[in-house]
C-alpha cells in the first residue's frame, strides 16, 4: 500500500455531439455521442491507509457519505478486491452540479483509478471500466481515459481523436436532471444511426438541445448570447453550454464579456484525460 498523500484530477467532459437513435423496451435510450475531456477539473486528494474506515471531506448536503459515488467507488472497488483498506478522500469541486460535465461520474472513475494505484490492487482497466459501469453509464470513458465515440447506451466504447480545440463552458443558474430530459415525451429518438467517420466530418448537434431549451429559458438565452461569437451547443443532458475556438486568447476574450448572469471558464479540449497523466507521474514516481 501506498500511503503518501496524492492529488488526482477529476476532469470534465464535454458531449461533442449526441444523436439519440432509438429506445429499448427497458426505457433505455440508444444514442451516439462522442465525448472530449476538458483540463478543467475537480481534485481529489488522496491518502490511502489499512483503517478499512473511507472517509470523505467536505460533506455534501443532503447526500450520505454511503450514497456518494466516491465512497461507492472505493468499497465497490474493496469488495472486488477482497481488502480490507481504508482512505481519507478530500474534494476539492470546482465543477458545477447538473451541468452535463460527467462530474460525478468523473469523481468516481479518479478513485477507482487513484484507489487501485495507492491500495496496490493492480486490477485492469477492463475490470475498473466494468466496476464502473454499475455506478454510471459515464464512468467508463473516465475510467479509460481517452476521447471516444460512444454507441449502444454509452457502454460501447471506440477510441476517437477529435480536433483538440479551446472551449468556453458557460452554465446559466439552473441544474438539470438527466431523467427529465430523457423521459420527456417530446425528445427526438429517431436520428439515423451514421458512421463515426461520417459524424465527425458533419455538423455537430446534440438532441437534447431542443428540449432542454423549450423547459429553461436560461439555456436558450445562454445559447442565443454564446452564438454570436462561435459555434455552440449544449453538453450532454445540460445545463453547460459552450462554444468552440481555435485559440485560448479567442476563448478568453468572449469570457471576459460574459453577462454577468451566466459563470464561465475557458479550458483546452484533450483527448487522453488528466487523469489518465497523472497516473503515469504517480507511477514513475513510485519507481
Amino acid at each position: 500500500m501506498i500511503t503518501r498523500t496524492t492529488r488526482w484530477p477529476a476532469p470534465a467532459k464535454l458531449n461533442l455531439f449526441l444523436y439519440i437513435t432509438g429506445q429499448r423496451p427497458n426505457g433505455y435510450h440508444e444514442l451516439q455521442t462522442l465525448f472530449q475531456f476538458v483540463d478543467h477539473s475537480d481534485t481529489l486528494t488522496i491518502t490511502a491507509n489499512d483503517s478499512g474506515d473511507i472517509t470523505l471531506s467536505p460533506a455534501i448536503e443532503g447526500v450520505a457519505t454511503e450514497d456518494n459515488l466516491i465512497y461507492r467507488a472505493a468499497d465497490m472497488l474493496r469488495k472486488k478486491a477482497g481488502i480490507q483498506a481504508g482512505a481519507d478522500i478530500h474534494i476539492d469541486k470546482i465543477l458545477p452540479m447538473g451541468g452535463g460535465l460527467g462530474g460525478g461520474s468523473s469523481n468516481a472513475a479518479t478513485t477507482l483509478i487513484a484507489l487501485n494505484y495507492l491500495w496496490q490492487t493492480n486490477l485492469d482497466t477492463d475490470t475498473l471500466a466494468e466496476l464502473g459501469l454499475a455506478l454510471g453509464a459515464d464512468v467508463p470513458v473516465f475510467v479509460r481515459g481517452v476521447s471516444a465515440f460512444a454507441e449502444g447506451i454509452g457502454e460501447k466504447l471506440q477510441p476517437a481523436e477529435p480536433e483538440e480545440k479551446w472551449y468556453l463552458v458557460a452554465k446559466p443558474e439552473i441544474s438539470i436532471a438527466t431523467v427529465d430530459i430523457f423521459t420527456h415525451p417530446q425528445l427526438k429518438r429517431d436520428s439515423e444511426k451514421r458512421s463515426l467517420s461520417a459524424l465527425i466530418s458533419g455538423v455537430y448537434e446534440n438532441d437534447c438541445e431542443k428540449i432542454v431549451r423549450s423547459l429553461h429559458p436560461e439555456v436558450d438565452k445562454a445559447l442565443s448570447w454564446l452564438v454570436e461569437y462561435a459555434p455552440s451547443r449544449l453538453t450532454g443532458s445540460g445545463a453547460c453550454v459552450f462554444a468552440e475556438f481555435s485559440t485560448q486568447q479567442e476563448a478568453i476574450a468572449i469570457l471576459n464579456i460574459l453577462p454577468d448572469w451566466l459563470d464561465g471558464f475557458v479550458a483546452k479540449g484533450v483527448n487522453t484525460s488528466p487523469l489518465l497523466t497523472a497516473l503515469t507521474a504517480h507511477s514513475n514516481e513510485s519507481q
